[in-house]
């Protein structure tokens, strides 16, 4: 297990791409209405996150393939020599960070007497990630590389969606508590920080070519303190250069990392309050951001690790 809290803060961009399509709507991206931000799913961050563990050659329990729990419960028992539900799922990196519902029957031919069934709560958990800034979705028509008919020379069309640009923010809470009971360590959650920056840069598909890391923040709390800042995603603001806050349509001419600050003083505010209980401030930084904030950070007396990438 892992002993002190941890609070991560992932900016990530996204230029004419889908940040995460609904496939009940016509993959139109999710979306608010009244915020006119662009949003994705805990559920898409931490797919994101365990396609890279794979890469990397790291055991999960949902590995993405279309198969029932029981394939997939044979083929890791055959993998890990093991037996019970717990003693197989705590070996998945993916279960012992974001926890599992596993429930099957009493298995056929076999001499267990009791229900394979447990559910944990998993020590990480993701908010939903919403755009920094006000979004608008442009819907796009194109011909297909086929004819509708055999004798037509008429094409297919497709049609698709993509936002212009939109800084995404996602937030986690790494709970020490909750790690007790799946195992998780302080190196499963280092893995999953690299995975996070990593594998959004390695999603190279048609709607997500243009996905990058942009800035990750992650607070280490001291062994025994029981709170944290919160929703330090909703303290975060994209700013102009000379520190002004963008108007609506200002908002939705941004393009380019360029075109922008990332103010993090409401953070360092907050941090400072709690300061004394903080252990390490992490932050990985993509070169192209301009970050306001930062001299606040390094001056208030918390130990601050930086790392340009």
């Amino acid at each position: 297990m892992f002993e002190g809290r941890r609070e991560i803060l992932f900016l990530y961009s996204v230029k004419d791409g889908n940040p995460n399509g609904d496939p009940l709507n016509a993959n139109y991206p999710r979306y608010d209405e009244e915020t006119q931000q662009v949003l994705a799913s805990d559920v898409r961050i931490k797919r994101t996150i365990r396609d890279q563990l794979i890469r990397k050659g790291e055991a999960v329990f949902v590995d993405g393939e279309t198969k029932t729990l029981e394939e997939r419960f044979k083929e890791l028992k055959s993998l890990f020599n093991t037996s019970t539900g717990k003693e197989t799922l705590r070996k998945c990196i993916d279960a012992r960070l974001f926890g599992v519902t596993f429930a099957l029957g009493k298995p056929k031919n076999e001499k267990q007497t009791t229900k394979n069934s447990f559910a944990w709560t998993g020590p990480v958990q993701f908010k939903w990630a919403r755009s920094l800034n006000k979004v608008k979705v442009d819907f796009v028509q194109g011909s297909g590389g086929f004819a509708t008919t055999e004798e037509s020379e008429n094409r297919t069309f497709r049609n698709e969606y993509k936002v212009p640009f939109a800084m995404m923010a996602a937030y986690a809470i790494a709970n020490q508590n909750a790690s007790k009971i799946t195992d998780a360590t302080d190196e499963d959650l280092s893995k999953m920080r690299e995975a996070l920056w990593s594998g959004t840069n390695n999603l190279i598909t048609r709607s997500k070519t243009e996905h990058r890391s942009r800035l990750m923040v992650e607070i280490e709390y001291n062994p025994g303190f029981e709170s944290h800042i919160g929703s330090i995603d909703e303290k975060v603001t994209l700013v102009k250069s000379d520190g002004s806050l963008f108007d609506e349509d200002e908002q939705l001419s941004i393009r380019s990392p360029k075109d922008f600050m990332i103010d993090i003083s409401e953070i360092v505010k907050s941090m400072n309050r709690i300061k004394d209980n903080v252990k390490i401030v992490r932050l990985i930084v993509d070169p192209e951001i301009n970050l306001k904030g930062l001299e606040d950070l390094k001056n208030i007396g918390v130990n601050v690790s930086i790392e340009k990438r």
